[in-house]
């Protein structure tokens, strides 16, 4: 769904607008490497994704509280901060900026929720200086890619012969996923959580007996953060989700007390797993079983995440979903309760979409949600053709 739409039947945006995204993105990202120190240049520029150490680099993302890899807001002078937000602006849209800019400043309320004492083996366990950027290749080469990722973040573009070729995966995550405002509540997350709610309350009993994967949530996405999805998979455990293993025996324990809080708090046997494991054919209600209306509910939803992209970007998303022939493809599923701030977990899933949204630990008040081409994350079917046109 995001690769440059050459094959599959996927999106073709046009491509004045796939070449302006991508020209942003490279005046964004060589005005900021140009403000850099030689030793901020370590961490901020890596090589070419056409190299194979960097390529396996760039395909390693998270949205836990590691390291993420690149040069961190907080080593940066407040200039360079601005320029490396002017980059992340670029790859979203104004709506998908103000997202994951509140959901940095989340960072804050979370140490506060914790008592301030949880600090993963760093200076401050939850900062939201701790977001890295790393750039591959140098903005305005035949390939480059950006990154930008933290604890709930991770934002990944590739550029091919100046046109923005793919953004996903794309993760934005919660916690609180809603907290208390003077007068209101801050709920960053909470209108692709009502809007889902709001398509399966409206299927009817045959069509949420295909929709109803389990009665009881999974307590985490089930793609988790492969680099690659596919047919079997089910849910990555906690300990699976950080870059490398701990070496502090009471971070490791840990880690496997929040894992195992979760599974028991969803009573999930391996058996259980199975039944929400990712499939193809994906499991779930199919768009053709749905009617207008329904149909209608299930394209909004779509687009609250197509439309984290660049304009341009997620307008070509949005005519792509307009046609009856590619909605019909896509399958929605739900998993645990109907019931506003009871734990559940969704799924739509398609030839190029994979959404993921569960809302499960800490009491239901702690979501993430991530969009994935199957087909074209990290844009590795056109730089596979890139390779093959230019080894020739």
């Amino acid at each position: 769904m995001t690769n440059d739409g050459r094959n599959g039947g996927k999106p073709t945006a046009p491509p004045a607008g796939r070449e302006r995204a991508a020209a942003a993105m490279s005046k964004a990202a060589a005005t900021w490497l140009g403000t850099l120190s030689r030793e901020q240049l370590l961490f901020a520029l890596y090589e070419s994704p056409l190299d194979p150490a960097a390529e396996a680099e760039r395909l390693r993302w998270y949205y836990t509280p590691t390291h993420h890899g690149g040069l961190a807001i907080r080593e940066q002078t407040a200039y360079q901060q601005s320029l490396a937000m002017q980059l992340v602006a670029t790859g979203l849209s104004e709506a998908g900026y103000a997202t994951v800019a509140t959901v940095m400043g989340l960072e804050n309320i979370l140490d506060q929720v914790e008592g301030w004492r949880v600090d993963w083996g760093r200076e401050r366990g939850r900062d939201p200086g701790l977001y890295w950027l790393r750039i591959f290749g140098r903005p305005g080469d035949p390939v480059w890619a950006w990154r930008f990722g933290g604890h709930h973040i991770s934002l990944n573009n590739l550029i091919v012969a100046d046109r923005v070729v793919s953004t996903t995966p794309c993760f934005i995550g919660a916690d609180p996923a809603k907290t208390p405002l003077l007068g209101g509540s801050l709920h960053p997350l909470g209108g692709i959580e009502d809007q889902a709610r709001h398509l399966a309350r409206t299927l009817s009993a045959p069509q949420l007996r295909q929709a109803l994967l389990h009665p009881s949530a999974v307590s985490d996405i089930v793609s988790g953060n492969r680099p690659r999805v596919r047919h079997g998979d089910t849910m990555m455990h906690m300990q699976d989700l950080w870059r490398g293993s701990f070496t502090d025996p009471a971070l490791a324990r840990l880690v496997d007390d929040i894992d195992r809080r979760a599974e028991e708090g969803s009573g999930y046997t391996e058996e259980d797993h199975a039944r929400v494991a990712i499939t193809v054919p994906p499991r779930g209600v199919s768009a053709r079983d749905l009617d207008e209306e329904q149909r209608q509910g299930l394209r909004r939803l779509l687009s609250l995440y197509t439309g984290r992209a660049p304009e341009d970007l997620a307008k070509d998303h949005g005519a792509h979903y307009a046609s009856d022939s590619v909605l019909d493809e896509v399958h929605f599923s739900w998993v645990g309760s109907l019931e506003a701030g009871q734990p559940h977990y969704y799924r739509l899933h398609g030839p190029s979409v994979l959404i993921e949204y569960d809302n499960t630990q800490r009491h239901a008040n702690h979501a993430h949600s991530v969009w994935r081409d199957p087909a074209s994350d990290f844009g590795l079917d056109v730089l596979a053709e890139h390779r093959a046109r230019t080894a020739h």
